[in-house]
Order: C-alpha cells, then structure tokens, then sequence
C-alpha cells in the first residue's frame, strides 16, 4: 500500500479512475452515487483517444503511464474505466501495481452471464475490445453454454465525445450497427464501451425492449464498493466541507473536457487540469 499514508488514513484516500477520454465519467459517476463518501480523482487521456484502434503495447503503455501519475495521487485503489485498456493491459497493470486495481469488463461479463435466459448475448464494444475476445472468455468461465455475438463499434466514441447523444446520424448509425444483433436472437446486450451508456436511449430503443441492457459502469461501482469493504478501505466518513472531493485531469483540451463532465455529472462545478501524461 502507498507508503506515505498512515494505515488510518488509507480508507480517505481517493480512487483513481481512467480511461480514453470522456467515457469513463459514467464509472466516475457511478461511483459518485453508489459510495458518495468517496474521493475520486480522475484522468481522462483526452490527447491520444481513441484507444480501441491502437495496439495492444500502445495501450499498455499509455495505462502504465496514467497509473504512475494517478499513484503521485496517493490513490488507494484504481479502476480501469475503459473497456479496451480492462481488456489489453490490466493484467500487465495488476502484476505491477501495489494498490488493487480493477478493470470493467468483468463485472459486465459475470451480470450478463447470470441474466440471459436464452443464453445469446450480444457485446457492442471497440475493436479492440471485439478483437481481444475478452467478454466471451470472461462470460464462458461462467456460463459455458452462452453463444457471444460481438460487434464493434467504432463510430459510436466519437459520436459521444462530440455530444451527439440524440442525433438522426446516430439513430442511423446504431441501426446499422445493431441490425444483425437483433437477427441474431439476442436477449442481452453488453455496452461494452464506458461511452456507450450515454447514447443508451438509443441503444434502448432501436435493440428493443425484450433485450437486457447491461451497463458495465453501474456493475463495476457495485464490484468496487464491496472490494473496499472486503479490504476495509471503504471511506466511511463524508468528505469534509469545501474539501476537493473530485479532481479531474486530462492530457489535452481541458476546456471541453469540463464542459462535457459538468453535462452528465450533477455534482456541482467540475474543473479539469491539463496534465503532460509524457512525462510519467
């Protein structure tokens, strides 16, 4: 554990929480209402999104590079809010890192798992993540007999990261996309992507009302508030007044990095830093 804080204190340090860019805000804020005792403190790589067309050592690096500087955080715990580094570098992350460290894919896999009745569930995710067979592996240690369709995405991050939630060009683009999933037979669909709960109306209503979304976000808030009551790191007391309970810091374009979170997360005034993440 992070040497400089005294065992007492470790239960009121922060949680580190990362991804890409902007998706990951729908971790953040999950974990904002499921233990609002918690101190976040959040980086967003908004320089070198995407993730989900880079290589696999590309995002391992770029991972390895944001956990040391979240660490100069003094954080307690990390979660990997971002679906293609949960699924191309947290192992490397978890073998080198002394504070637990979660990712978001497993916490979807294992509820998509429990909840399909017909056993066909559908992943819409990156490339990557669709590539690196990550769900299927995961969701087949726990129900064997599931069949996985996966389909990637790709427009649907820029889509988000420009605010076009309720857009005719991304009804048009998810019909594409989902048309072959609803073919399928699917009764659950995992979004696979900390983005797409953002356009999750969308999704909703072109997938259709018999199938399950699961929201990987809200699963993996679940998963880390009992990690922390498991380790007795959970914060058990609320933060302090005017104390800077959330901070925000991103590798570029600050400005509409905060303008983007104070959208979707309704906890007062957010402000983001611009961090050079090449130098960690």
């Amino acid at each position: 554990m992070n040497q400089e804080l005294k065992p007492a204190d470790i239960s009121r340090a922060p949680i580190g929480v990362f991804d890409s860019g902007v998706g990951g805000l729908t971790v953040a804020r999950e974990i904002m209402r499921q233990i609002p005792n918690e101190s976040i403190c959040y980086f967003g790589d908004t320089a070198r999104v995407p993730y989900g067309s880079k290589s696999k050592e590309t995002v391992t690096r770029f991972s390895r590079q944001i956990v040391r500087f979240l660490k100069t955080h003094q954080v307690k715990t990390i979660v990997v809010a971002c679906n293609t580094a949960s699924a191309y570098a947290l192992d490397e992350l978890e073998k080198e890192t002394d504070i637990p460290i979660i990712g978001v894919v497993k916490p979807g896999a294992k509820v998509a798992a429990e909840v399909t009745k017909n056993g066909k569930i559908g992943v819409i995710a990156t490339e990557a993540t669709i590539g690196s067979q990550i769900y299927t592996q995961y969701i087949r240690e726990i129900n064997s007999n599931a069949t996985i369709y996966g389909k990637a995405c790709p427009l649907f991050v820029p889509l988000v990261e420009e605010g076009l939630w309720q857009d005719p060009v991304t009804d048009e683009i998810a019909r594409r996309y989902l048309t072959e999933l609803i073919d399928s037979g699917i009764d659950t669909l995992i979004m696979g992507c900390t983005h797409y709960p953002l356009i999750r109306s969308t999704i909703g209503r072109i997938i259709g009302s018999d199938v399950t979304l699961v929201n990987p976000a809200y699963e993996t808030a679940l998963e880390l508030k009992n990690m922390l009551k498991e380790r007795g790191l959970l914060n058990e007391e609320p933060p302090k007044l005017g104390s800077n309970q959330y901070q925000f810091y991103v590798s570029d374009a600050a400005e509409k990095f905060k303008q983007f979170a104070n959208s979707i997360i309704k906890y007062g005034i957010l402000s983001a830093k611009t961090v050079n993440i090449e130098d960690y």
